[in-house]
């Protein structure tokens, strides 16, 4: 039954605080590794693994939700996840040591992956069938909101605090959502009373686990370790290549699987979970690529980093809503996907081709159509994702969908930091080819440069000569990684530009008032 009134407002404010909460967790420490690295005393390479001990957690969890919700009951779930999220959290911000801190990252993603899928389910309870279009647009405010704050929030306090502050800004925001939690949302009927009834997949769960937990390493740590050059890369492809293919082999052959692998026969899923990972691909590295270039080529801090992807982010958050409106009285689903996808890439364009001496906000107009693109992509992908399913497969579908996202965006950052590592080399190389001593331009510019330190810094000839040679260093440096940056927007680009004519492949019959209550029931249901 639909809440009413205070309690809808109070149901609405804490799953999606909750999702936006998870969410932020997934980038708030990406700016805060210098600084965790030195209080622990450790190189910035071992302190990355807070990011992918909590990614792979994330990615494991996820498409369990459904089978752990079912079998515990949703709320107890959801309210056991909360807390663990939080006494996670806290530990963290009490963590004296590596190992310490990444135990205590994966535990907090343990807890985290549960609280975006089961935050979405609660939330369509609180509304009425029709209205779930319009629910499903204020939880796309948390997701489009959420992994761009995190670099915001997280540059504010490291800038005015200390790392661990990062964490705990959590524990407030979890104890008042758990006090929520047990007053304000109600059990389903019978709700986690089955659980004689419950098959438990241990063999499906333990491939999944080792399958993608070591695929999220390989592609997390995958440029970090040089790749197949490491021996601990080599063994964790292996042991994804072999638990995949045997989780994928047990799953449909087995009648009661952890996850049910036989809703991908639907063709409309299969093509959706493409798009659905490029959209992932697209939302997860443009948050990556656009902070490194504005603060490593730009000039921009942490936190005006940040405050530079807030203003145009705030556009697709205001959308989100509007969309779900429009959905609800009938909007099409996939003229949204496809204008989603052209913005998307008119963004990642338009980006490719800034100069590296423009102004704070020059970004303003790529990063608010990234926004639009965002808003008009995530919330009708998730209804598409369970278009033609029947009920029973919605949570298969909806948990695949999830994790799909997941992984796009794991992919996609792996393949940026090798795209960028690569094209960097490219472009210094072609850059110092033309440096040498007998080179005009080059003998001209370093004698500039040299007489400017001998003249204004009171440095001897070879003194100045070795300055000006580090400087122009600095300089080739730059303008290498601009280029680089600059490549991997185009590289982008192409990804969203060659999906959109599987649009022809997705379901586009308009479906009925009827048809739409139902399935947005259905999906209630599924978690």
């Amino acid at each position: 039954m639909a809440a009413k009134g205070f309690a809808k407002f109070i149901i609405v404010i804490t799953t999606v605080t909750a999702a936006v909460m998870e969410l932020v967790d997934t980038s708030i420490v990406n700016v805060a590794l210098n600084d965790m690295a030195g209080s622990l005393g450790v190189g910035i390479e071992d302190i990355s693994w807070v990011i992918t001990a909590y990614a792979i957690a994330n990615v494991i969890i996820i498409p369990l939700t459904g089978f752990l919700a079912e079998y515990f009951g949703r709320k107890n779930y959801y309210l056991v996840s909360m807390i663990i999220f939080t006494a996670a959290s806290y530990m963290c911000a009490q963590s004296t040591g590596l190992v310490e801190i990444i135990a205590w990252r994966f535990v907090q993603g343990v807890g985290g992956g549960a609280l975006l899928s089961t935050s979405q389910a609660i939330l369509f309870d609180a509304f009425e069938p029709k209205d779930r279009p319009f629910a499903s647009g204020l939880f796309g405010m948390g997701l489009v909101l959420g992994p761009t704050l995190g670099p915001t929030l997280g540059g504010y306090i490291i800038e005015h605090m200390s790392w661990p502050m990062i964490f705990m800004i959590n524990i407030p925001i979890g104890i008042i959502a758990t006090i929520l939690t047990i007053t304000f949302i109600d059990k389903k009927p019978n709700e986690g009373k089955n659980k004689e009834s419950i098959h438990i997949d241990y063999t499906g769960i333990a491939l999944l686990m080792a399958g993608i937990g070591c695929l999220q390493y390989v592609l997390e740590r995958g440029e970090a370790e040089d790749w197949f050059a490491s021996d601990s890369i080599r063994i964790c492809s292996i042991i994804a290549f072999v638990g995949l293919i045997g989780f994928i082999t047990y799953e449909l052959s087995i009648k009661n699987p952890a996850v049910n692998l036989k809703v991908l026969g639907n063709r409309n899923l299969a093509f959706t979970t493409i798009f659905t990972f490029v959209a992932g691909l697209g939302l997860f590295t443009s948050v990556f690529v656009y902070p490194v270039l504005a603060q490593r080529v730009l000039g921009y801090t942490a936190y005006e980093t940040g405050l530079s992807l807030l203003p145009p982010t705030l556009i697709g958050v205001v959308m989100m809503p509007i969309i779900g409106r429009s959905m609800s009285k009938g909007g099409r689903i996939i003229p949204f996907v496809v204008a989603g996808f052209i913005l998307f890439a008119a963004y990642s364009w338009m980006s490719s081709r800034i100069s590296p001496d423009v102004g704070k906000w020059a970004f303003f107009f790529p990063l608010a159509l990234r926004a639009l693109g965002i808003s008009m992509v995530q919330l009708p992908l998730i209804n598409q994702a369970v278009a033609g399913l029947q009920p029973k497969d919605y949570p298969s579908g909806i948990a695949l969908n999830n994790m799909i996202r997941q992984l796009g965006g794991a992919f996609g950052i792996a393949m940026a930091n090798n795209f960028i590592a690569h094209r960097y080399m490219q472009h210094r190389t072609d850059m110092v080819s033309n440096l040498y001593d007998g080179a005009a331009g080059f003998v001209s510019r370093t004698g500039n440069i040299a007489q400017n330190f001998i003249t204004n810094g009171g440095s001897d000839l070879t003194t100045a000569t070795t300055k000006a040679y580090a400087l122009i260093s600095n300089a080739v440096d730059r303008q290498a990684y601009y280029l680089s940056y600059l490549d991997t927007f185009r590289l982008i680009t192409i990804f969203f530009i060659a999906v959109i004519p599987l649009v022809a492949f997705l379901k586009t019959k308009k479906p009925t008032p009827e048809n739409k209550a139902a399935a947005s029931a259905a999906i209630a249901e599924a978690h």
